[in-house]
C-alpha cells in the first residue's frame, strides 16, 4: 500500500504533468505588444518628378532601411542619393537608380538605434528632407506580468519536480502552489492585455524625444488635440521654377516644423490658375518651415494657393493665400476623358459625384482610391471663392488584407464615388482624381449647385 508521503508525492507529480503541458502546450493566443510603427508613405514633388517615398517598418533596431522611391508616367530617369542622418549626424547612404518604366526602386540604409531621424532625398539639384521616427519595441506592463508570470512558473515547476522526485513530497507542496499562483497572474495578465490601448506610435501626437521613444508607456497620457496649439501662417512666393510656401507659427512668427505625414504628405498643395486649372502638389521640406515645389505657370495672373497640413497636437488645418505669377512657359492640361455623373443636390444637402474610369486596375493614390477638389462658388476671381475642400473616395476593405496597400496594388475601380455637401448655392469647379498605371488621371467639371427651399 502506498504511504501517505507517496500518495502526495503522486499527487503533486499529476499536478507538475498538467502545469508543464500549459506551459509547453499551445498556450493561450497573447495580445500583441506596441505598435512598432508601420509604412511610412510620403509624396514629394521632387523638381519635375512626382514620387512616392515609402520608408518600410524598421525591425530590428538596429537594422537595416529599406527605401521605396515610386515613380510615376513622365519622371525621367536618373540616379537619386538617400542619406539618413540623426541629430545632424549622417548614419548611411545609398544610391538609387530611376529607371524610365514608373514604378519601384529601392535603396536599403540603416539605423542603430531608435529615435527621430530624418531621410533626404537627393536628386543633384534639389534636397528633400523627411523627418521620420524609428520606434522601440516596447512591451506594457501587461505584457511583462504575462512573461514574468510564465518565467517565474517554469522555475517553480522546475524546483517542485526536483523536490517530488526526491522523495520530498511535502515540501514540493510549496513551490508547485506558487506555480499555480504565478500562472494564475500570467493568465490573468494576459486575458487583460487585449483590453490595454497601445500607445501612441512616437513623434505622433507630441514631439518626439529620446525619453517618449525608448519608454512610451513612461510619459503621463495627454490629449491627443491641444487646443492651445496656435494655427499656422502659410505665404506663397516665387523663386525661380519653385513655389515656396514659409509656414511659420501664427503666435510666435517661428518656423514650424513639427508637420506629420497626413494621407501620405506632410503638405498637401492645391493651385489653381487664373483660367482653372489646377495642380495638386507635394512640396518637399527644404528647411524649417520652408517647402517648394517646382511650379512652370502657364499664365500670368493671381493664382489660388491652399495648403493642407497636419500639426503634431494641433489636428488638421487648412491655410489659404494667394500670389501673382508671370508666364514661364505655355502648357497644356492633361485631363482624362472620363464619365463623371453626379447628383447635385440642394446647398447644404449631401450630393454624390461618381467618376466613371472603366476598368477596375486604378491604384491607391496617396492612401485614397481618389481625391476630389472643390472650389467655389466662383463669383469673380478664382482665389476669391469662399469654399476649398479636399475629399476622399476610400479604398474598399479587402477581407486578409493588413494595414494599407500601396501603389503596387492595382485592383480598384472603376467607379470612383464621392460625397459632399456643397454648403452655398453657385457655381463650382471640381476636380476628381485617382491613380492608374503610375499616372494620375484628372477630371475637371462645373457644378451648379441649387439654393436649398426654404
Amino acid at each position: 500500500m502506498m504511504d501517505i508521503s507517496g500518495k502526495t508525492r503522486a499527487t503533486v507529480l499529476v499536478s507538475l504533468v498538467c502545469a508543464l503541458g500549459l506551459l509547453l502546450g499551445p498556450g493561450l493566443a497573447l495580445a500583441d505588444g506596441a505598435d512598432t510603427g508601420a509604412d511610412i508613405q510620403v509624396a514629394q514633388t521632387l523638381g519635375e518628378r512626382e514620387l512616392t517615398v515609402v520608408i518600410r517598418t524598421v525591425e530590428p533596431v538596429p537594422g537595416p532601411v529599406r527605401v521605396d522611391v515610386v515613380t510615376h508616367a513622365g519622371s525621367p530617369p536618373g540616379e537619386l542619393a538617400l542619406r539618413l542622418s540623426s541629430s545632424g549626424v549622417q548614419f548611411s547612404a545609398a544610391k538609387v537608380q530611376l529607371g524610365a518604366t514608373p514604378g519601384f526602386h529601392r535603396g536599403t540604409l540603416s539605423v542603430d538605434r531608435a529615435g527621430p531621424w530624418e531621410l533626404a532625398v537627393d536628386d543633384g539639384n534639389r534636397v528633400a528632407t523627411i523627418p521620420f521616427v524609428v520606434p522601440a519595441r516596447v512591451k506594457s506592463t501587461a505584457e511583462n506580468t504575462v512573461y514574468g508570470g510564465f518565467v517565474a512558473a517554469g522555475v517553480l515547476l522546475l524546483a517542485a519536480l526536483l523536490l517530488a522526485l526526491r522523495g520530498h513530497g511535502l515540501l514540493a507542496v510549496a513551490p508547485a502552489a506558487g506555480m499555480i499562483a504565478a500562472l494564475a497572474v500570467a493568465v490573468t495578465a494576459a486575458l487583460l492585455s487585449a483590453t490595454v490601448p497601445p500607445p501612441p506610435a512616437p513623434g505622433s501626437v507630441w514631439d518626439p524625444t529620446y525619453d517618449n521613444v525608448a519608454d512610451p508607456y513612461a510619459r503621463p497620457p495627454q490629449p491627443a488635440i491641444d487646443p492651445a496649439r496656435p494655427p499656422v501662417t502659410v505665404l506663397a512666393d516665387q523663386i525661380g521654377e519653385d513655389l515656396r510656401l514659409a509656414i511659420t507659427d501664427s503666435a510666435t512668427g517661428q518656423p514650424v516644423d513639427d508637420l506629420l505625414v497626413h494621407d501620405n504628405a506632410l503638405v498637401h498643395l492645391a493651385v489653381v490658375s487664373p483660367s482653372g486649372r489646377l495642380w495638386h502638389l507635394h512640396p518637399i521640406r527644404v528647411a524649417a518651415g520652408d517647402y517648394r515645389a517646382r511650379l512652370i505657370a502657364p499664365e500670368s495672373g493671381r493664382y489660388a494657393v491652399a495648403a493642407e497640413v497636419a500639426r503634431r497636437g494641433g489636428g488638421r488645418q487648412l491655410a489659404r493665400t494667394s500670389l501673382h505669377l508671370n508666364q514661364i512657359a505655355p502648357s497644356v492640361a492633361r485631363l482624362e476623358q472620363v464619365e463623371l455623373s453626379r447628383v447635385i443636390e440642394p446647398a447644404g444637402t449631401p450630393s454624390t459625384l461618381t467618376a466613371r474610369f472603366g476598368k477596375a486596375d486604378l491604384q491607391p493614390w496617396l492612401g485614397m482610391l481618389g481625391h476630389l477638389i472643390v472650389v467655389g462658388p466662383v463669383r469673380g476671381e478664382i482665389a476669391d471663392s469662399p469654399v476649398w475642400a479636399h475629399v476622399h473616395s476610400m479604398i474598399p476593405p479587402t477581407p486578409g488584407q493588413l494595414g494599407r496597400p500601396d501603389e503596387s496594388v492595382a485592383a480598384y475601380g472603376p467607379d470612383v464615388p464621392f460625397t459632399y455637401s456643397f454648403p452655398l448655392p453657385g457655381r463650382y469647379l471640381v476636380w476628381a482624381q485617382a491613380e492608374r498605371d503610375y499616372a494620375v488621371r484628372t477630371v475637371a467639371a462645373v457644378v451648379d449647385v441649387p439654393e436649398a427651399a426654404r
